[in-house]
């Protein structure tokens, strides 16, 4: 199935490897590339909440 969205490729160290296949069979993913994203979306979304958290404080010590 052809997909319009933007592609990269990326390389990890067999640990990685280890622990992103270890997380899409624990969460039934069906493919590395499904499980990866959600990783990524997962990461992103905690670097959101530590700024909105930081953020916050600063506005609170002001």
């Amino acid at each position: 199935m052809p997909t319009e969205k933007p592609r990269y490729c990326i390389t990890v160290d067999d640990e990685m490897l280890k622990e992103i296949d270890d997380f899409r069979f624990g969460n039934r993913y069906n493919s590395r590339s499904q499980a990866t994203l959600e990783l990524i979306r997962l990461g992103l979304q905690v670097l959101r909440e530590q700024e909105e958290a930081l953020k916050r404080k600063q506005e609170e010590g002001e």
